[in-house]
């Protein structure tokens, strides 16, 4: 029984017990509320989506905190234990080593008896073990005839991408997938090895890259080639800055994104993105880099493409991009009540809801519903564009909105009439990002032959990934064949897809 002068201690002590956890339910119920507005609410057009993602990695980690700082005080409150928290733990996949370790009880009984096994329990967990180095020993015993002198007989060298060096074709690749793939500047590869024991220099490991990129320049050729020989291609441009020489501040150069993505409408031609390094944004280096191509090309509203319909024989087609045209009115929303960009908004909308159910039907089968769904909305929203721009002000925010749709109506309406025409731009855009966030890190390029570098390897990095295939060990196993001589004619072999492909 409990004695008088005690009662006072245990209501002061559930009392500051309850108050911890209503401060702890409060603080989960912020972070619940900051995560639900993260994932569901409306987000500016002109930040990297990325920062979301941290926004929300930081909030989940927070949220994650709160619940075992929960957890620890339920363990030591006396109350009934809680229930085990379900939580998505992910799936472990088939293909990685499995280390088992068999954890055996005391297996004699109070009887005397031995206990047999009636089943088991079994779990996994996932271990990382840091990247590890280990140093390959190449030995060519030399021999040679006792009975003869007819020579020494030793095995010839095996070739490497670096002669005479010490990196390994997977090692290239490793530095290759981490600057190009993951955003670690070479510099910072260096700190990361020199943790190991292993010292790099940044110019030991700059030096690399420049002879992998020489090497692996005709599969990127090979792949620009390929995608030029489709009718239907998308492509978009960002900046580059590029240290500028001798001058201490970079100059702004820009990437050309070249992209395939016929899985919308199955078509057979594998996905793919190729860029190029251009030192300007002038349509004169689209229309270089597209010699040789002739069909639909899809792009934002730039005008620099407009060079590509004055070529002397008219084999480019442009078509538009109706998430730009929508950027413009949800844009002009943002700065205050806009009804009628708002009923533009909603227009557009309805085309997205029918562009989803039509994603993956063939090419006819997806013009002849937009001939029949799609057309109506087209023929409404072209009504509503000339009564609303002749209702507001040309200079006025919504009048240079509906002024940008006017002027790229035609391409805007040209994926009526071509099941293989997207809606949008995004395809392209999409293959951009890795680019934007290796900037960020980058900060910049340090010269123009760098960047063209940066360009192929990217490339390469982007079409795997694009397909399914892990980059590593595709560059990893296409430098070993280019050092073992792969054949120049057969170069087509080495294109991720092809590469990947069982024989």
């Amino acid at each position: 029984m409990t004695a008088p002068d005690e009662l006072p201690n245990d209501i002061a002590e559930l009392k500051a017990i309850i108050r911890a956890q209503q401060d702890q339910n409060a603080r989960l119920e912020a972070l619940v509320t900051s995560f639900k507005k993260a994932l569901f609410g409306s987000k500016s057009e002109k930040i990297d989506p990325a920062q979301y993602e941290l926004e929300l990695e930081d909030i989940e980690t927070a949220i994650t905190q709160v619940e075992a700082e929960i957890d620890a005080d339920a363990r030591t409150a006396p109350v009934r234990p809680p229930k085990q928290r379900q939580t998505n733990r992910g799936s472990l996949p088939k293909h990685l080593e499995r280390l088992e370790i068999v954890i055996e009880p005391d297996l004699s009984c109070a009887c005397g008896a031995e206990r047999h096994v009636i089943g088991e329990d079994v779990s996994e967990r996932l271990d990382i073990i840091p990247a590890q180095f280990r140093v390959i020993v190449t030995r060519r015993p030399k021999y040679a005839c006792r009975s003869c002198e007819g020579g020494i007989a030793q095995a010839p060298a095996p070739a490497h991408i670096i002669v005479g060096g010490m990196p390994t074709e997977a090692t290239l690749a490793h530095v290759l997938v981490s600057k190009y793939a993951d955003h670690l500047p070479l510099y910072r590869q260096a700190q990361i090895y020199s943790r190991q024991g292993i010292d790099l220099d940044r110019s030991t490991l700059a030096a690399w890259v420049g002879k992998s990129a020489f090497e692996l320049t005709p599969v990127y050729e090979a792949l620009m080639t390929d995608l030029k020989r489709s009718t239907k291609l998308f492509m978009d441009e960002t900046p580059a800055p590029v240290l500028a020489p001798g001058r201490k501040k970079t100059k702004t150069g820009y990437f050309w994104a070249l992209a395939r993505d016929d899985s919308p409408w199955g078509g057979e031609d594998p996905p793919g993105v190729a860029f190029t390094y251009a030192p300007g944004r002038s349509g004169q280096h689209a229309d270089a880099i597209l010699k040789g191509f002739s069909g639909v090309l899809q792009v934002d509203g730039y005008a620099g493409y407009n060079r590509l319909l004055k070529r002397p024989t008219p084999d480019v087609t442009l078509a538009y991009c109706w998430a730009h045209a929508r950027r413009k009115l949800h844009d002009v929303t943002q700065s205050g009540a806009a009804p009628m960009a708002q009923e533009g908004l909603t227009q557009i909308q309805a085309l997205y809801r029918i562009e989803k159910e039509l994603r993956g039907q063939t090419a006819s089968q997806r013009h002849a519903a937009r001939q029949e769904c799609s057309k109506p909305i087209i023929d409404t929203f072209e009504l509503w564009l000339a009564q609303s721009r002749a209702r507001v002000s040309a200079k006025s925010p919504t009048g240079e909105a509906l002024k940008y749709i006017t002027k790229y109506w035609d391409g805007l309406c040209r994926f009526l009439d071509d099941g293989r025409i997207e809606l949008d731009n995004n395809t392209v855009e999409r293959t951009i990002r890795p680019i934007a966030l290796n900037r960020k890190n980058a900060l910049f390029a340090g010269h123009d032959t760098g960047a063209q570098n940066w360009a192929i390897i990217a490339s390469l990095i982007e079409t795997s990934k694009l397909n399914g295939i892990e980059p590593h060990g595709y560059l990893s196993g296409v430098l070993t064949a280019i050092a073992s001589g792969h054949k120049q004619a057969d170069i087509k072999d080495l294109l991720p897809w092809n590469y990947a492909r069982p024989v």
